[in-house]
């Protein structure tokens, strides 16, 4: 199922703070969010924004390293989300199809990393099914979230 990156905010949870990246599914009207780190989510939104802050952070210096090497990001795939033995929650598994001048090669990378290098290539987005399914959402829960920018002092 094809993918973007609606927005990446901020919600108050039991544990405080934690931010959120809202993934918007193409025909749906719920939402798949992803919680992330603070560090992983103001790089999105760096990524979203295009901007630069003159010296390469992680996510940029891996772009970088990867267009000198001839790879490209093809597209990111969260493909399962693995549940909790408690039943609540779960972690999110993706990978990062890259095209290099050997062909295509799939790495195992986290979401928010995968998130991240999408919002900076404009990569496509998909997510499985069972994804969609298991971690789906209502979109209005999400929409009176603080932007992630606001809470960290990026705007």
């Amino acid at each position: 199922m094809q993918a973007s990156i609606d927005a990446v905010r901020v919600a108050g949870t039991q544990q405080g703070p934690v931010p959120v990246v809202v993934l918007e599914v193409d025909g749906e009207d719920d939402v798949v969010p992803i919680f992330i780190g603070f560090n992983e989510a103001t790089s999105i939104a760096r990524g979203l924004e295009a901007e630069d802050i003159g010296r390469p952070l992680t996510h940029d210096l891996l772009l970088d390293v990867m267009e000198e090497l001839g790879s490209r990001i093809d597209r990111v795939v969260v493909t399962e989300i693995e549940t909790r033995d408690d039943g609540h929650g779960g972690t999110y598994i993706a990978d990062l199809h890259v095209q290099t001048p050997r062909g295509e090669t799939v790495i195992d990378a986290r979401p928010s990393d995968s998130l991240a290098l999408a919002a900076r290539t404009n990569a496509a987005i998909e997510v499985s099914s069972d994804v969609f399914e298991n971690g789906r959402d209502d979109s209005e829960k999400f929409e009176q979230l603080e932007d992630i920018r606001t809470v960290s002092g990026e705007r």
